[in-house]
C-alpha cells in the first residue's frame, strides 16, 4: 500500500502510535531502537568496568557474582567496591545527558548546556560551600549543590530577562555567571585548610573514585523525582522550540513552562554534581550525538540521557584500562575529549554564520 509523503497516515506509519482507550503515545521507532542499543552498550561497559582492576574478573564471573554464584571473595569487591562506582557513572551520565537536552532545547543552541551557562558551576559552588565551610556529608552536599544550582538559575534567568528570555542572551549571561562562580570557588580554596582543599580539588575535577551506595542513592533519588517531570513536559519543550508565539497559540504557557523546565534541568545537573562532581562536557556532547543517531527533530530526551550514561560509563572504563587503576578522575578524560569537541562545534557554528 502506498503512503503519501506528508499526510497524517505517513506520520503515523513513520513515528508509530500506541493507543489504549483515551490515551495515546506517539513515538519514533528509530529513537526507540537507539535507546535500546545505547542501554545495551552502557550495560556492557558497566560489566567490563566492574571486572576491571587488580583483582580482574571476566564478564561471565561478574554476572555470576551478581547472581550470587561468583568466585571466592568476589562478592565484596564487586558489590561493595566496584558496583556503586559503576552505577553512579550510569546515573550521573543519564542525568547530565537529559539536562543537556533540556537546556539546549530551551536555548535552541548547542552551546546552551549546564557546563557553559553556569548552572553546573552554581551547583559545584554550592556543594563546595557545604564541603569546605560546613564539613558536610553526602546528603548535605547534595542539598548545597541543589541550592547553588537553583540560585544560579534564578540569577541567570532574571539577568537574561527582557520581555522574555532569548536563548543566546541566556547563554551569554550564563557564561558571565560561570566566570564569577569560578572566582568564588577559587576564593573558597584559598580560605580552606590544606586537607579540605585537596579533597575539594579532586572532587571538582569530576571523579568516581570512592563512590559508595550513599552516592548511588543521591543520584537515583534525583532521577526518580525529576525525570518523570521532564518527560511529562516533553511536549511543552517541543512546542517551545517553535517559538513562544507558536507555543502560546498551541496552548502552552511559554514562561511558566520554561521556568519549570529550567528548574528540573538544574535539579538534574545539581544531583549529578552532588554524586560525582562536575564531569565536564557530557551534558554538551550527549544531546548532539543523540540527535545525529536518531535523525529526528525535537529534544530527544531519552536518547540524550542514554548517550550520557554510555559516555560516562565508557570514560570510566577507559580511564581504568589505560591507567591500570581507578585513581584517575574520569573528568580528565571527558575534559580532554570535550575540549576537542567544543573546538569542532565552534568551528561548525562559525561556518554556519551562527557565531
Amino acid at each position: 500500500m502506498s503512503v503519501i509523503e506528508g499526510s497524517p497516515r505517513h506520520t503515523l506509519v513513520r513515528r508509530g502510535l500506541l493507543r489504549t482507550g483515551r490515551w495515546s503515545l506517539r513515538y519514533e521507532p528509530r529513537a526507540l531502537l537507539v535507546c535500546a542499543g545505547l542501554a545495551v552498550l552502557a550495560a556492557c561497559a558497566t560489566v567490563l568496568a566492574v571486572g576491571t582492576g587488580t583483582y580482574a574478573l571476566s564478564p561471565v564471573e561478574v554476572l555470576r557474582t551478581f547472581a550470587g554464584d561468583g568466585p571466592p571473595g568476589a562478592d565484596f569487591i564487586v558489590l561493595d567496591l566496584r558496583l556503586p562506582r559503576a552505577l553512579v557513572a550510569l546515573l550521573v551520565g543519564f542525568g547530565m545527558g537529559m539536562a543537556g537536552a533540556v537546556f539546549q532545547s530551551l536555548t535552541r543552541n548547542p552551546l546552551g548546556s549546564p557546563d557553559i551557562t553556569g548552572f553546573g558551576n552554581g551547583a559545584s559552588a554550592g556543594a563546595l560551600v557545604a564541603i569546605i565551610l560546613f564539613d558536610a556529608g553526602d546528603a548535605q552536599t547534595a542539598v548545597g549543590a541543589v541550592c547553588g544550582g537553583l540560585a544560579t538559575a534564578a540569577a541567570v534567568y532574571l539577568l537574561a530577562w527582557k520581555r522574555g528570555v532569548h536563548g543566546y542572551r541566556l547563554v551569554l549571561v550564563g557564561i558571565g555567571a560561570s566566570a564569577v562562580l569560578g572566582s568564588a570557588t577559587s576564593f573558597l580554596y584559598v580560605r580552606a585548610d590544606i586537607g579540605k582543599a585537596a579533597q575539594a580539588a579532586s572532587w571538582m575535577i569530576g571523579s568516581l573514585n570512592s563512590r559508595d551506595w550513599g552516592d548511588v542513592r543521591i543520584a537515583a533519588l534525583g532521577l526518580a523525582v525529576l525525570v518523570p517531570v521532564v518527560l511529562a513536559c516533553a511536549r511543552r519543550l517541543t512546542m517551545l522550540e517553535m517559538g513562544d508565539d507558536t507555543a502560546a497559540a498551541l496552548g502552552v504557557p511559554p514562561e511558566r513552562s520554561r521556568l519549570v523546565l529550567l528548574a528540573t534541568g538544574t535539579g538534574l545537573t545539581a544531583m549529578a554534581v552532588a554524586a560525582s562532581g562536575p564531569i565536564p562536557f557530557v551534558a554538551m556532547a550527549a544531546p548532539q550525538l543523540a540527535h545525529r543517531m536518531t535523525r529526528s527533530a525535537g529534544p530527544n530526551l531519552l536518547p540524550a540521557a542514554w548517550t550520557g550514561a554510555l559516555l560516562v560509563s565508557a570514560a570510566d572504563l577507559v580511564t581504568q584500562r589505560v591507567t591500570g587503576s581507578a585513581l584517575m578522575p574520569v573528568g580528565v578524560l571527558t575534559g580532554v575529549a570535550g575540549g576537542a569537541y567544543l573546538a569542532w562545534l565552534l568551528r561548525r557554528e562559525r561556518r554556519g554564520g551562527r557565531v
